[in-house]
């Protein structure tokens, strides 16, 4: 019963003003002979920022990043981080 580690993005939801992109990653364990999980529920969160880098996301990941960063968007969200950095 050889058991392998498995990551599957399991949410991906699009939150605020700027449309961030929050990812849910489940780490599991998983039987390699019958499938079966045998550990689910280890998550894993984190964040996208309008213009991330989207190298190495998961193809879903980076479809609704790209869907909702507009180019006005981009550009709302790079105005707000610079005022932000002049306080």
């Amino acid at each position: 019963m050889p058991l392998i580690e498995q990551t599957i993005v399991d949410k991906i939801e699009v939150v605020g003003l700027f449309k961030h992109v929050q990812v849910r990653e489940d780490r599991q364990i998983v039987d390699d002979a019958t499938d079966d999980v045998r550990s689910r529920g280890n998550f894993h969160r984190y964040v996208l920022a309008p213009g991330d880098d989207l190298s190495g996301q998961p193809d879903d990941v980076a479809a609704i990043a790209n869907a909702v960063w507009t180019d006005e968007i981009k550009a709302a969200y790079a105005a707000h981080m610079e005022a932000q950095s002049l306080v």
